[in-house]
Order: structure tokens, then C-alpha cells, then sequence
């Protein structure tokens, strides 16, 4: 060989070294673009089921809504790969998403969206104010409940009582079916009144009971046993992510989350007094013509018509 083909040999070698890292690398980054492996402990992408709580009725105390997110947390670690998206609309709210084509997976609600009846799917089990001619579609997580109060022992004397409205519920019912009368105000002006003395008696629920406790004022309730509506329902409206929405139900209708319900003034809905009660689907015509007819003092039996028995 001569020497200058060596000198050449060499100076290609030489090259050829210097480039070798810059190889190297680009075969490994067109590996990995064209022949990615995939990574063992790579996160899967969770599914997410949309939960939408609606209250139409006062509570006791707290959130219902913020209840439902913790039932979400304990239901997440019990089924894996899910998410649970817990949303607070108001009444309104829901209606309007509802009329331009939004819908939740599982709804929690009270009286006053009957048009979510036509989404939803039957349940395995059986409540008066959720059932319907295609099943079981509405059924209650929680429940409230309609007392008389007052501040002695003695209901017998005679004095003015005032009935509370606080949302979609009927109270105008729950009265006529007690045989009581008195004067409507809105929640807290009825409360205040009452405490101040300007009625005997308070027609409340378990949002005057809370209110009580808080402010410690001993006062004493006769349950009204004849009628209630105060129940916070939960209907599944997806049949795609069904297997999902009976693993939140199986948490939310568990022994140790109904014991909790104490922590937001409610009852599980098995302790809730009350012998009748209306369909949760009831349409607004519906529930005006009830409240004409108790405000009315109507008879039990024309009011019959249109109620359940629990």
C-alpha cells in the first residue's frame, strides 16, 4: 500500500470516530420514533362520569353537593380507571342544559325536572316517588322531613302558626294533611318569626332543626307523619357507563355513607316519616293543581288522586 493512500486510510478513520457518537444517536432517536415501546407503569386514561346535583329543596345543613364529592372519593378507590365529576346546577340551570342537549350521566334531584324522566334508565329497586309505568327510574339517597315546633311542650294551646317555603317542595300539602293552617313566609322570615314570638307554632323541616341546634335553642317537634316530599333522588341516565354509575350507587347506598348523612342534617331516606308522597316527575301544572287543591283545605281523598303511598 502506499503511503499516501494511508494517510487518507487514516484521515477516514479518523472521520469516521468523530462521527460515530452522532450515529449512535440518531439511530437511537429514530427508534423511538418509528418503534416506541410502550412504558410498564404508563397511567391509563380514566374514564369520567359526569354527575350533575340539583337542589330544589332546603337541606339541613352544609352541602349535598359537597357530600357527594366525598362519596366520589371512596368510590374512585374501589373502582379503578374512573372519575367522578361532581357539578352543582341550579334548578334553572339543569332545565336550560337539559332543553339544549346536555345531560349528565347520574343526576341527584329533587321535585322539579320532570323532563330528565324520559333519559332515565330503570333501577333495581322500588320507591313510590320514583316509580313509573317503565319502572323504578328515581331513587333517594337522602331525606328530609316536615315537624311542627315549638318553644313549650304544650301543643294544644291555641296561637298562629306560620308555614315555611323554602323551594320546590309542597308544604301547602304536609299542612293540609295535618289539619293545620296558618300564615306562608319564606324559610328564614319564618324561622326569625317564630323565635321572636310573633307565631305559636313553625310548620319547618329539618332545615329549622339544623338552624335550632346551631344557635341552641331547645325547642320541641311533633313529626307530620302523613306526608313528605323532601327526598334528594339519584337517576342514571347512561346506559354506556352504567356498570360505572351502579359502582357510585353501591357507595352512596352503602351502610357506612348513610350513617354519614347526619353530618349534612339529612336522613337516609328509610327513616324519613311519611305515608305519602308525590312523584318526583311531577310536571309544574301537576304540582300547581296539588297545591290549589291543599291550599283549598281540601279533603284527604282529593288530594289521594295525586299522591303515593310509600
Amino acid at each position: 500500500m502506499k503511503f499516501g493512500n494511508n494517510v487518507k486510510f487514516r484521515k477516514l478513520v479518523k472521520f469516521s470516530m468523530k462521527a460515530l457518537p452522532f450515529i449512535l444517536v440518531a439511530v437511537i432517536v429514530l427508534t423511538v420514533i418509528f418503534f416506541p415501546h410502550p412504558k410498564a407503569d404508563e397511567p391509563t386514561q380514566k374514564r369520567v362520569v359526569r354527575i350533575w346535583n340539583v337542589d330544589t329543596f332546603e337541606g339541613g345543613k352544609g352541602s349535598r353537593t359537597s357530600f357527594l364529592r366525598r362519596v366520589a372519593l371512596k368510590a374512585e378507590k374501589v373502582n379503578e380507571g374512573v372519575y367522578y365529576f361532581i357539578s352543582s346546577y341550579s334548578l334553572e340551570g339543569a332545565n336550560a342544559a337539559f332543553e339544549a342537549g346536555e345531560s349528565p350521566d347520574l343526576l341527584s334531584f329533587g321535585i322539579g325536572l320532570s323532563a330528565f324522566a324520559e333519559k332515565s334508565l330503570p333501577l333495581p329497586y322500588l320507591f313510590a316517588g320514583g316509580n313509573t309505568d317503565a319502572g323504578c327510574l328515581a331513587y333517594p339517597w337522602c331525606g328530609g322531613g316536615y315537624y311542627l315546633f315549638s318553644l313549650t311542650e304544650n301543643f294544644e294551646e291555641k296561637g298562629t302558626t306560620v308555614i315555611s317555603k323554602g323551594g320546590n317542595n309542597l308544604p301547602e300539602v304536609a299542612a293540609s294533611m295535618a289539619g293545620i293552617t296558618g300564615e306562608f313566609a319564606e324559610s328564614n322570615a319564618a324561622y326569625v318569626g317564630f323565635l321572636s314570638g310573633k307565631y305559636r307554632y313553625l310548620l319547618g323541616t329539618q332545615r329549622d332543626e339544623c338552624r335550632f341546634a346551631t344557635r341552641g335553642v331547645n325547642v320541641y317537634k311533633k313529626p307530620l307523619e302523613k306526608y313528605c316530599d323532601l327526598y334528594q333522588y339519584v337517576s342514571v341516565l347512561s346506559a354506556k357507563k352504567r356498570a360505572d354509575c351502579n359502582a357510585f350507587l353501591d357507595v352512596l347506598f352503602s351502610a357506612e355513607t348513610q350513617q354519614e348523612l347526619s353530618d349534612i342534617g339529612m336522613y337516609s331516606a328509610k327513616r324519613v316519616d311519611g305515608m305519602k308522597t308525590v312523584s318526583v316527575f311531577s310536571e309544574e301544572d301537576a304540582l300547581k293543581t296539588i297545591t290549589q287543591i291543599a291550599l283549598g283545605g281540601a279533603e284527604i281523598k282529593n288530594l289521594d288522586k295525586f299522591l303515593k303511598t310509600i
